[in-house]
């Protein structure tokens, strides 16, 4: 058995503070390392981590697009298009080895570009310029006020009307990866797209490792001063896609403070304690028991839909973020980031007008998405680390799912 925390590499910038935890980080620590452990890393020597490429279809424009796998040599797999990066399915083991599909999705090519657009889905897709909220798609930015297009009125949502959830990327096969297989993903926004300055040049690292690890590391650069905010909007089910509600699944988070917001989604710029609230899963409790709380957090995204502030920030360090535990099949889902932020979302807008590959319609609680990111709406928030990217500087941020199995079914 192989811990997986030994198995992060320095590449992916795994680094711990050896001084100023507080209790709850040792203990979440420990908690991911115990998850990690869980599995069994045991490359089967017959096997060999494959990359492959397949037409998926064509969109409206007459584009074609491509669909990528990528398999491990313990038989999980990865597959996402070249359309808006999606990550289509993830494919992982429970308990008793069988394997299952853990993210919400569509069959087909128009289930992404037509239904998703339309209902602001955002499934698996890789989201930017800017992910989460922008207020009345404005901000400031070097005495100027920037307007993008608002595309969630009064607010601009995951880059306006044609964001990177929309664009075709550029993909290449990863070469020279120990104990894994991945994939390259590159793509240019140009100046004034959506409203936003600069010239913005991405790159994300798609990375999957035999101890069932996804990475994603988000790069870009600028020409000219403008903000940035990346990160990917898969649903995760660790039932299984259309295995109905996530309310029986548990969830650990490490914050100890979020970001409230008003009416229109928007952060007050507040910075609350989760103390006394049902956003506090300092320590695991089902993702059902506090969901139809009363609280006025609550009430606003029924549900939640909320930016949570995760300890030990220094812009460089991946620490754990959550943790997910599905009691019924066995599976876990370690999140780890160096970002200062995660959206956590139990899809409030699902109501059962799409349906899955399961053939099963999607509803609320069906899913819940982890979306890594500086918190929103930043670039009108002073007090929020920044976004702001210049000419001469990297954005760089990684984030890993760590897939694990526990040994029996736990309880909260």
């Amino acid at each position: 058995m192989m811990c997986c925390f030994a198995a992060l590499s320095p590449n992916h910038n795994y680094t711990q503070k050896k001084k100023g935890r507080s209790l709850f980080e040792h203990s979440m620590i420990g908690l991911g390392a115990l998850t990690a452990c869980m599995m069994t890393f045991s490359p089967d020597a017959s096997a060999a981590s494959t990359f492959k490429r397949e037409t998926f279809g064509t969109l409206s424009t007459g584009q074609k697009v491509q669909r990528y796998t990528l398999r491990n040599t313990q038989g999980m797999s990865v597959q996402f298009l070249s359309y808006g990066g999606i990550i289509t399915a993830i494919t992982v083991p429970d308990r008793n080895g069988q394997p299952a599909n853990v993210v919400l999705g569509f069959s087909k090519l128009d289930g992404y570009e037509t239904d998703s657009a339309h209902a602001n889905l955002y499934f698996g897709a890789l989201v930017g310029r800017y992910a989460n909220r922008l207020a009345n798609g404005t901000f400031p930015l070097d005495g100027q006020t920037i307007r993008t297009t608002v595309n969630n009125p009064p607010n601009t949502l995951h880059g306006g009307l044609c964001g990177f959830d929309k664009k075709i990327w550029q993909v290449r096969k990863l070469s020279g990866l120990p104990h894994a297989v991945g994939a390259e993903l590159t793509m240019t926004s140009p100046d004034g797209e959506e409203g936003f300055p600069g010239t913005l040049r991405v790159t994300v690292d798609y990375i999957l490792d035999d101890s069932n690890r996804l990475s994603i590391r988000y790069r870009a650069t600028t020409d000219r001063p403008t903000v940035v905010n990346l990160t990917n909007h898969s649903y995760f089910n660790l039932s299984g896609e259309g295995a109905g509600s996530i309310e029986n699944q548990t969830l650990q988070i490490n914050a100890d403070t979020f970001t409230p917001v008003d009416h229109a989604a928007i952060p007050t710029g507040q910075i609350a304690s989760v103390s006394t609230t049902p956003l506090d899963f300092r320590s695991p409790h089902r993702i059902g028991e506090r969901l139809r709380s009363n609280h006025p957090q609550m009430l606003i995204g029924r549900g939640y839909d909320h930016n949570w502030i995760i300890n030990g920030y220094d812009g460089h360090t991946q620490r754990l973020a959550a943790t997910v535990t599905d009691p019924a099949s066995g599976r876990t889902l370690s999140v780890f980031t160096t970002q200062p932020g995660m959206q956590v979302y139990t899809s409030n807008s699902l109501d059962g007008t799409y349906a899955g590959p399961s053939g099963r319609a999607y509803r609320q609680t069906d899913a819940i998405a982890l979306e890594t990111q500086h918190y929103p709406d930043s670039p009108n928030h002073p007090n929020f680390p920044t976004t702001i990217l210049r000419p001469g500087e990297q954005f760089d941020h990684t984030t890993s799912f760590q897939f694990g199995v526990a040994a029996s079914p736990a309880t909260p």
